[in-house]
């Protein structure tokens, strides 16, 4: 058999090389492009009331040789200085998860840690101590159910979680760990607040979580996700059940951010009682001039929330918690002065998630809802807050803040201690905490972030 070489035709060969060379760039670049997705991309977010303002991270530390960032490592500090204008005797400011003291210098919050997406490997420690603690975390009666669960093991972990991300959509984390909460519009993490006394509304919903969650982003703008966790503001569970949640974040500019978020849980101890919330805001950035040294941007927050819990005789109308919170916010002289005016309020009966003004009973508040179904507590709170902010790691911040409420609520100048305001002192027959119905105070507050 012969066999004959055809000619080669060199022009057709060019023509297929060319081919595979454009093929194989398309390809190449639609590869950059999924990996180069990323969610809310080109947006200015700083501004929002309950996020990070900082735009650059000092601690970042690269690859050498990729000049990939393998974690960023953050240190964060606040402090403030407090007067009650009714000097109560015990120095203890009451009904605030914010605000624990009085006439005193305070270290409310102290934390270090670092995070990291190196090579799609999600991770964060983060470190806490100071005084926020004592009125957040030592509150949590789930570390009482059976052992090896006490809160000191967990309690200086603001934050610790590890996950994966995958390049799908803009983005999907699977993370599981202790997080900072979903619900809620204004932060654990007060210099991120456009007020420092959180509202009202955020006053009653959690601060973390500990279970497991999946972030989505489907579209660049828009991000939901979806939450396993132990309980409402606890490292273990009251129960044997888990806790689900729902997150939504809509932000079709960076000028507008529409949220959405819900919770359903069993949260009392030994009983099938159900509890339900849903939190929405709506922030809107109503004018922007960063390069003015008049108004340089000015912002609206309006933040509502209802929920309720019901079984083992208790109906939604018996006990449920409706608020609001409505801020706003300018800016001056290029970002570096702001002014914040907020009110809220909230309407709470059966006093539903309310704080105790006092652990000793009975008191003025106890005696006046005490027995009376159709009672109900109301709390109405407005702030005037000044920030000073030489650029973006540190803020200066003053404060007015009134509230009020229908019964005897807020501690007058006798406290709510004891006599003379230590708590080891003993408690003499008929004495009672010492109730008003108004609070007036102003803070000075310091706080810086890397």
């Amino acid at each position: 058999m012969e066999f004959k070489l055809l000619p080669v035709n060199k022009n057709r060969i060019a023509q297929v090389l060319v081919c595979i060379f454009i093929c194989s760039s398309i390809a190449h670049a639609q590869t950059d492009s999924v990996k180069a997705k990323v969610p809310f991309e080109g947006m200015d977010l700083t501004w929002i009331n309950g996020q990070n303002r900082q735009r650059n991270f000092p601690l970042t530390f690269k690859d050498s040789k990729t000049g990939e960032t393998i974690c960023t490592g953050v240190a964060y500090f606040d402090g403030y200085y407090n007067y009650n204008f009714a000097r109560p005797i015990d120095n203890t400011q009451t009904i605030s998860s914010t605000i624990g003291r009085s006439t005193e210098f305070t270290l409310n919050l102290a934390s270090i840690g670092i995070e990291s997406n190196y090579k799609n490997i999600v991770g964060r420690v983060w470190l806490q101590a100071g005084q926020m603690l004592s009125i957040v975390q030592d509150l949590d009666q789930t570390v009482n159910k059976g052992r090896n669960t006490p809160v000191n093991n967990v309690k200086f972990i603001r934050e610790a979680a590890a996950g994966y991300h995958f390049n799908k959509w803009y983005g999907l984390n699977v993370e599981m760990g202790i997080f900072m909460s979903y619900i809620g519009l204004e932060s654990y993490m007060l210099q991120e607040n456009w007020s420092y006394q959180r509202s009202l509304v955020c006053e009653l919903t959690p601060f973390y979580f500990s279970g497991a969650r999946v972030q989505a982003y489907p579209a660049k703008n828009y991000k939901v996700e979806l939450w396993l966790m132990n309980g409402w503001q606890t490292y273990s569970n009251f129960n044997q059940a888990v806790s689900v949640g729902n997150s939504n974040y809509y932000r079709p500019n960076e000028n507008v951010q529409l949220v959405a978020n819900f919770y359903l849980g069993r949260d009392t101890k030994n009983s099938d009682r159900l509890r339900f919330h849903n939190d929405n805001s709506v922030v809107v950035r109503y004018y922007k001039n960063q390069a003015s040294s008049g108004i340089s941007q000015a912002g609206l927050s309006l933040n509502v929330h209802y929920g309720f819990q019901s079984g083992d005789g208790i109906t939604p109308n018996q006990q449920y918690m409706t608020g609001f919170a409505l801020a706003n916010r300018l800016w001056f002289l290029r970002d570096k002065l702001a002014m914040t005016l907020r009110v809220d309020g909230v309407t709470n009966p059966g006093l539903y998630l309310a704080a105790t003004p006092s652990p000793v009973t009975p008191n003025a508040f106890t005696a006046a809802m005490d027995g009376d179904p159709k009672k109900q507590l109301n709390l109405f709170q407005t702030t005037v807050t000044f920030d000073v902010m030489p650029n973006d790691y540190v803020t200066f911040r003053f404060e007015y803040g009134y509230r009020a409420s229908n019964v005897p609520y807020f501690a007058g100048p006798g406290g709510t201690t004891s006599p003379d305001g230590w708590s080891n002192t003993p408690i003499p027959p008929g004495w009672q905490p010492d109730l008003r119905k108004t609070e007036n105070r102003l803070l000075f507050a310091m706080n810086f972030r890397l």
